[in-house]
């Protein structure tokens, strides 16, 4: 910081109750009066009258009265930059820098101390201060632009402002390499010492201290030169709402009107100076910045500003950057989910409208990856979210399934995330009545669970039983469908492969080692070999291996597993007729999940399934549907 020394004399100046006098063995013949304060002055015997041009005029338009009394109650920095002018003209000693040279400057400038009416006047030796010392300065520039803000209509005339602007300007573009000067620089992590070379954002926290008008006019100033790339604008903006932007984890004061819209105006002025490079800002700032917005009820423009450049960079956000309290007083939940179903929508709004067809084509068939990839990535985000909020034990139901329900079906590639905030929602909320738990499973899709997931759903007693029903029966058809597959290629294996006449050692030695009986068999089959002769007759006697075995989820169907460890169905439904179909009362029977799940669900509406075990159904069902004969030729 630059100082300048004017003067020789001591302080002279006292003070009683209102009145500041100047100790001398002249009696005093002006007074002077600023605001609460009177100063008892002298005319002509020190050089306070003959260096101000204002007070000569004011003095002799009073004629020759022995004590004259002057008004000064519209001078630039009141009574405090006067008594500087009149401490000059004194020849008492003053300090200026870059803190007092504003209202010094100005009020200098108000009486008129040019060097018109004195070589060596006041205002020459500010300029002369101003140009080779503060504007030459880093900080001492930032300082003399911020203390303008007390007089800017004044500094804006005199050009302080725009002349500190300038050199402030110049200096942010000087190349890192270059910066020879103080600058401050408070980032975690980093120390001068470990660190010689400059970082390119050394500037952002000096100027984070100005006022929001003169942040902006740097920040335009410095972005029109495009010399400078968008990211480190952002950083800038980023660092000064840290700065300036309140707590909104604690509620704002209601009746602070002028600190509430002293910050919608910094808002206001930072989200009109984010660079349109969509990298420019990363989401957690711009989130962050929406819910400050929201905290204080910004203008409807500025937050749908925020909403939109939020949701283009929506899938690179945390749970962290969504996670904020809600200051509704009708709202009694913790946190604010209203505004995360906002920024979602908008995300959709924007998603629909970049590439209808290219989000039609991942609706349909998953064929863009790109916008499946970024769909997925926010739906993982939200679900992640769902588990939070969850824990929240205010949170109702409602909210918490539109915002579950605003994802669409192609977000979530499985349901496990959604299953586990589910849960934690069930098990913080035991109170918690059987429509509300009904209204919130019914967003769970139990086919898209993880087997893992589905083990656990089965066993989770805060699920409505008609959830876990519908759990077994998904269980149930996937275990089907595998079976079928492998008995398909138990048969193609047939057909191709001869069987061995006898197990193999290795093979009789596997087969006892499992502990299991086996169950001889007198059935002959016929194998024929693809070159169609019948030399390959095979008589399966007490060498037949076969176990049969029924599923661990209770599925009766008669079946057996072949020596490869496939699932083999009896030989009598292996064996065709000659046109290619099984006899009549010999077809697989399958259960049908919808006549069990009817009768389950009527149970259930009746009361008499209360202490309904879903898995014996299924079991009884299976059981069944083996006694009735479906099978008909065609």
């Amino acid at each position: 910081m630059k100082f300048m020394k004017i003067g020789t004399k001591p302080d002279t100046f006292c003070t009683e109750e209102a009145t500041r006098t100047v100790i001398s063995d002249v009696p005093s013949d002006l007074l002077i009066q600023i605001n609460n304060i009177s100063y008892l002055l002298h005319k002509l015997q020190f050089p306070l009258v003959p260096k101000c041009g204002l007070l000569q005029r004011l003095c002799s338009d009073s004629g020759d009265s022995e004590k004259v009394s002057i008004e000064l109650h519209d001078i630039p920095g009141g009574e405090d930059a006067f008594e500087l002018c009149a401490k000059f003209c004194y020849g008492i000693t003053i300090n200026l820098s870059a803190y007092n040279f504003v209202p010094a400057f100005c009020a200098a400038k108000f009486l008129r101390m040019t060097e018109s009416l004195e070589k060596g006047n006041f205002v020459p030796k500010l300029e002369a201060f101003f140009n080779s010392c503060i504007l030459e300065g880093w900080k001492d520039s930032i300082t003399t632009l911020e203390t303008t803000v007390k007089l800017p209509e004044w500094s804006e005339n005199l050009g302080i402002i725009r002349k500190c602007i300038d050199s402030i300007v110049e200096k942010i573009l000087t190349p890192p390499a270059k910066v020879s000067w103080s600058y401050t620089y408070t980032r975690p992590g980093y120390t001068k010492k470990q660190h010689h070379s400059v970082p390119k954002d050394w500037w952002t926290e000096d100027i984070s201290d100005l006022d929001v008008d003169l942040f902006r006019c740097i920040i335009t100033a410095v972005a029109s030169t495009y010399m400078l790339p968008p990211q480190l604008i952002g950083e800038a903006l980023h660092v000064y709402a840290c700065r300036w932007l309140p707590d909104t984890t604690r509620p704002p004061p209601q009746t602070d009107e002028q600190f509430v819209e002293k910050n919608r105006r910094i808002v206001d002025t930072i989200v009109s100076m984010i660079p349109g490079d969509k990298r420019a800002v990363c989401v957690g700032f711009l989130l962050r910045l929406l819910i400050v917005a929201n905290y204080l009820g910004v203008s409807p423009v500025t937050k749908t500003e925020l909403l939109r450049r939020s949701s283009l960079q929506l899938q690179e956000a945390t749970v962290n950057d969504l996670i904020s309290p809600s200051h509704s007083p009708t709202d009694p939940e913790f946190y604010d989910i209203d505004l995360v179903v906002a920024v979602l929508q908008s995300f959709l709004v924007l998603w629909r409208r970049q590439s209808p067809a290219a989000a039609s084509a991942s609706e349909s068939n998953g064929s863009s990856a790109q916008f499946l990839g970024t769909m997925r990535k926010v739906g993982k985000l939200i679900d992640s979210y769902l588990q939070v909020v969850a824990r929240d034990a205010n949170m109702p139901v409602s909210k918490l399934v539109s915002l579950a329900e605003a994802l669409p079906d192609i977000a979530r590639e499985d349901h496990d995330d959604i299953y586990k905030a589910i849960n934690i929602y069930l098990k913080e909320h035991g109170d918690l009545s059987k429509a509300d738990k009904k209204r919130l499973c019914r967003i769970l899709d139990c086919q898209k669970l993880s087997p893992e997931v589905r083990a656990h759903a089965v066993k989770n007693e805060r699920l409505p039983l008609r959830t876990v029903v519908q759990v077994l029966f998904f269980e149930q058809d996937r275990d089907r469908a595998s079976n079928s597959k492998a008995a398909a290629t138990h048969d193609h294996h047939h057909k191709h492969k001869r069987l061995p006449l006898m197990p193999s050692q290795s093979q009789s030695q596997e087969l006892f080692s499992t502990g299991k009986q086996t169950v001889p068999t007198s059935r002959e089959l016929d194998i024929h070999n693809g070159h169609g002769h019948g030399h390959g007759k095979l008589k399966l006697g007490a060498a037949d291996h076969h176990d049969k075995f029924t599923s661990s989820r209770g599925d009766h169907s008669t079946r057996r597993t072949n020596v490869a460890g496939q699932i083999d169905y009896p030989l009598h439904l292996q064996t065709k007729r000659s046109d290619g179909k099984f006899p009549v009362g010999t077809e697989r029977k399958i259960v049908s999940s919808t006549e069990i799940q009817e009768q389950v669900e009527h149970q259930l509406e009746t009361g008499s399934g209360s202490k309904l075990d879903a898995k014996k159904m299924i079991q009884r069902g299976s059981r069944s549907d083996h006694g009735r004969d479906k099978g008909k030729d065609r």
